[in-house]
C-alpha cells in the first residue's frame, strides 16, 4: 500500500459535500487497491490501513462540524463504504462498522452521552471497534458502587485490536438487560486473541476477545440514567443501520470484482480459439456476461440508495420515529439486505466466467472477492430477510424489532 501521509492528505482540496467526501474516499481506495491481493493473503493486522482512514478524515464523517468532524449523514456514509470497499472488502466492513459503533451513542445513549463521546471522537480521531454479539448471553456485567465490570468472552470482535476504543456489550447480573458501554481498547483486562483465519474479510480482526474485569463508571452505560434504562423507539435502528453498512460493502466488494475483471478482461483474457474473435473484449458472451451483471449491480445500488435516503429521514427526526415507520423501513432494509446479497454472490463467482482459467492463478488473487462476500453473507440467513418481506406482503406483518431484525 502507498505510504501517503498525513500532510499529503491535508494539501488535497477540502472536502465539504457528500459529493467531495466520496470522492476523497475513492482517493483512499486507489492507496488500497495497490497490493490489496498479496496484503489479503498475508492476512496481517490493518494498522497502516485505518492510520489511512484517519490521515484522510474518513473516519469523522458522521462527526460534528464544530469538533473537527465533517457533519455528513448515513446516505454518504454508506457511500463511502461502499467505495472503500471497492478496492478492499476488509477495511469496507471496517470503516462500516467504525460509524455503527461511533453512532451507536446516538442510537442508544442519553443526550448528555452522545454529545461528549461524539465531540471526543471527532477531535482525537477515534477509530471505533466493537465486542458485541448478543446472541449469547457470554459476558455478564456486575455492579460494584458506582462501576459496572465486564467478565466474559466474546467470539468475534470486529476491528477491536486495531481501534482506540471498544464498544462492549454484556447481560447485567440478575436480569435479561443488555448493556453497552464505550471503553479504551487498551483497557486492563481486554485481550484480543489472533484467531481470525476465516476465508474471507480476513483484515477485519475479527477474532475473539476475552474480558476480564472491564471496569467503567455506571454514568457510561449508553442510554441509562439513574441506572435505568431509557427506551426509545429510535433505539431499534441499530439492527437496520448496520444492515444497510453490510448492503453497503457487498456492494462495494461486488462493484470492485467487475472492475478488476474487466481490467484483466481487456488486457490478458484471450478469446476463445473456436470463436472467431481476435479480441476477448468482441466475444458475443463476454459482452453479455458484462451488461449482464453491470445491470444488476446498478439496480441494486439504486435500491440501496433509495432505501438509504429513506432512513436518513428516520435519523434526522429520531423523535418522531414510531414502530411502524420503523417496521416499514425495516422491511425495505430487509429486501435490498437480499437483493445485495444475491447480486453480490452472482457477479463475484460469474466474472471468471468472463475473464478465463489464467485469471484463477494465485497471484492474482481474484477469489478475494468472492470469498469476502461469501464469508460475510453468512452473518445472518437472508431467507429470514426475505421472510420479512414476504410476510409484510401477504398479511401486512411488520418485523419486531429483535438483534437481527
Amino acid at each position: 500500500m502507498s505510504t501517503t501521509t498525513a500532510i499529503e492528505w491535508q494539501t488535497r482540496p477540502a472536502a465539504v459535500t457528500a459529493q467531495d467526501w466520496i470522492a476523497r474516499a475513492a482517493e483512499v481506495a486507489a492507496v488500497l487497491a495497490t497490493g490489496a491481493g498479496a496484503r489479503d493473503r498475508a492476512g496481517a493486522a490493518p494498522y497502516a490501513e485505518v492510520q489511512l482512514l484517519k490521515d484522510s478524515g474518513l473516519v469523522t464523517l458522521l462527526g460534528p462540524v464544530e469538533h473537527g468532524g465533517a457533519g455528513q449523514g448515513w446516505s454518504a456514509a454508506y457511500r463511502v463504504v461502499r467505495e472503500v470497499a471497492k478496492a478492499d472488502g476488509s477495511i469496507g466492513q471496517l470503516l462500516g462498522y467504525h460509524y455503527l459503533w461511533n453512532w451507536a451513542a446516538r442510537l442508544v445513549g442519553t443526550r448528555e452521552q452522545w454529545e461528549r463521546l461524539e465531540a471526543v471522537a471527532a477531535r482525537e480521531r477515534w477509530f471505533f471497534g466493537g465486542a458485541v454479539n448478543p446472541r449469547d448471553k457470554d459476558v455478564v456485567v456486575t455492579e460494584e458502587g458506582d462501576d459496572l465490570v465486564f467478565s466474559g468472552r466474546k467470539t468475534f470482535s470486529t476491528g477491536s485490536k486495531v481501534s482506540d476504543v471498544t464498544v462492549l456489550e454484556g447481560v447485567l447480573d440478575g436480569t435479561d438487560q443488555h448493556v453497552f458501554a464505550i471503553v479504551p481498547s487498551d483497557s486492563e483486562g481486554l485481550a484480543f486473541h489472533d484467531d481470525w483465519d476465516n476465508i474471507g474479510q480476513r483484515l477485519t480482526e475479527s477474532g475473539s476477545v476475552t474480558i476480564d474485569g472491564v471496569r467503567t463508571p455506571w454514568s457510561s452505560a449508553a442510554g441509562y440514567a439513574d441506572k435505568e434504562f431509557q427506551p426509545r423507539t429510535y433505539n431499534t435502528l441499530n439492527v437496520p443501520t448496520i444492515q444497510l453498512v453490510f448492503v453497503s460493502f457487498y456492494l462495494g466488494i461486488a462493484g470492485g470484482a467487475l472492475e478488476t475483471a474487466a481490467t484483466y478482461t481487456r488486457s490478458k483474457t484471450r478469446p476463445w480459439l473456436h470463436g472467431g474473435h481476435e479480441r476477448a473484449v468482441d466475444e458475443p458472451h463476454v459482452i453479455d456476461t458484462y451488461g449482464d451483471l453491470t445491470a444488476k449491480l446498478w439496480a441494486a445500488e439504486a435500491l440501496a440508495d433509495a432505501v438509504a435516503a429513506g432512513g436518513q429521514k428516520l435519523h434526522d427526526g429520531p423523535g418522531a420515529v414510531t414502530e411502524q415507520i420503523r417496521g416499514e423501513f425495516e422491511v425495505r432494509v430487509a429486501a435490498v439486505k437480499a437483493r445485495a446479497t444475491e447480486v453480490a454472490l452472482e457477479i463475484t463467482s460469474r466474472f471468471f466466467e468472463v475473464t478465463g482459467a489464467r485469471s484463477t492463478t494465485t497471484a492474482e488473487g481474484l477469489d478475494r472477492f468472492w470469498c469476502n462476500v461469501r464469508t460475510h453473507t453468512l452473518h445472518d440467513p437472508v431467507a429470514y430477510k426475505r421472510g420479512e418481506v414476504g410476510r409484510w406482503v401477504l398479511e401486512g406483518a411488520l418485523p419486531e424489532p429483535t438483534w437481527y431484525s
